[in-house]
């Protein structure tokens, strides 16, 4: 079963959850390596992924030459082109650049967690 989220993102963001609208079939998917794409380009991409129900996220290298690695909350998923190889998210690459840094290693610290989750609560994002 996947994470996703029952809640419409004008009712409540959800991190940890994949939104229902986004309509992917996320059960069994292998998404390292799909290119990451911010509202204005591309951002970077997934090194990994967690796709259990209230803890998901992605794993991802954000940057070019020196990508810093960090986890991407599932509530910021648009959508998934398995064809492209691409997963859409609903942020612009400044608002994830200047993110805080969440390493998979770290995602068990609720202060770390939560200050993740709150930056992405206060961006705006296009269905809001």
């Amino acid at each position: 079963m996947t994470g996703l989220n029952p809640f419409p993102p004008e009712r409540s963001f959800d991190p940890w959850n994949f939104r229902t609208e986004a309509a992917v079939e996320l059960s069994g998917a292998r998404l390292t390596g799909y290119r990451l794409e911010a509202v204005d380009g591309v951002v970077g991409k997934v090194t990994g992924a967690r796709l259990d129900p209230g803890d998901s996220y992605l794993v991802a290298t954000i940057g070019k030459l020196f990508g810093q690695e960090t986890v991407l909350p599932a509530g910021i998923v648009n959508h998934v082109d398995r064809t492209e190889r691409r997963v859409y998210l609903d942020r612009s690459r400044d608002e994830i650049k200047q993110a805080p840094r969440l390493r998979a290693e770290e995602y068990d610290d609720p202060h770390r967690r939560d200050a993740l989750a709150g930056y992405y609560a206060h961006t705006p994002h296009p269905s809001r």
